[in-house]
């Protein structure tokens, strides 16, 4: 795929009123007004379908796209051929900035979990605007340590635990930044698939489906058509602080 498919494959599809609000922690949410809008001025507004492939691991493009809304999985496949589930990215957070900023292939495949919008940058437009704008350079500097510190910490969280506890972190986690607020749990209402589960606890899917029922078991989870439902968060906090 390439930059010239992402833009053909995209539509405008800007709606009046005002942007979504994103959260603080993300690029957009953290930057002041004047410098977001100076960001989200770059590009073309883009709209995707769900399960459309944005970015793929190895090809050899530069764009970013600046998520305005909805939800995005990273791949990353590994040496045996199997799909493993890096992170997922929301409205608010930058994509792609890996191959913008060293010009090599792209180290993850990106790809939509339902309807998103963003803006497409290409790479020579979002350069020239990290070099103009101190402030944004900074701010995506500290996204790109952000996502690393993160990968660093999924790593030494889940040494020494066992399974049950690396599944109730790792839904904790999707449930507070991505879950959909209900009472005293949340709705995870976007398609997370059981060997994409087993990847992010990084345990053999059966070992993760026997860890699923056990929670469902202890009434700390349901599970639905393409979601997961959290009953009680302070419940599941309980199953992830743990020791095994």
């Amino acid at each position: 795929m390439s930059g010239t498919t992402a833009r053909g494959s995209a539509r405008d599809g800007q709606r009046p009123g005002r942007e979504p609000d994103w959260p603080p922690t993300s690029l957009l949410g953290g930057l002041a007004p004047p410098v977001r809008d100076r960001l989200l001025a770059l590009g073309t507004r883009v709209r995707y379908t769900a399960d459309h492939v944005l970015m793929r691991e190895a090809e050899q493009t530069g764009f970013v796209l600046v998520l305005l809304d909805g939800l995005v999985k990273v791949t990353g496949r590994t040496h045996d051929g199997r799909d493993a589930l890096l992170a997922v990215r929301r409205g608010g957070d930058l994509v792609g900035e890996f191959a913008a900023v060293d010009g090599r292939p792209r180290s993850a495949t990106v790809t939509t979990c339902g309807t998103v919008t963003a803006r497409l940058v290409t790479r020579g437009d979002f350069l020239a605007r990290l070099r103009d704008e101190p402030v944004l350079a900074h701010a995506v500097n500290t996204a790109v340590v952000t996502k690393l510190r993160t990968a660093t910490g999924h790593r030494v969280d889940f040494t020494g635990c066992d399974t049950t506890t690396r599944l109730a972190r790792v839904l904790h986690q999707i449930a507070l930044s991505h879950g959909r607020p209900t009472g005293a749990g949340a709705v995870i209402d976007w398609p997370l698939t059981q060997p994409e589960l087993a990847t992010l606890c990084g345990a053999a899917e059966p070992t993760v489906h026997k860890a699923l029922r056990r929670l469902r078991e202890a009434g700390v989870v349901t599970t639905g058509y393409r979601s997961i439902k959290v009953e009680d968060l302070a419940l599941l906090r309980h199953w992830a602080d743990e020791a095994p």
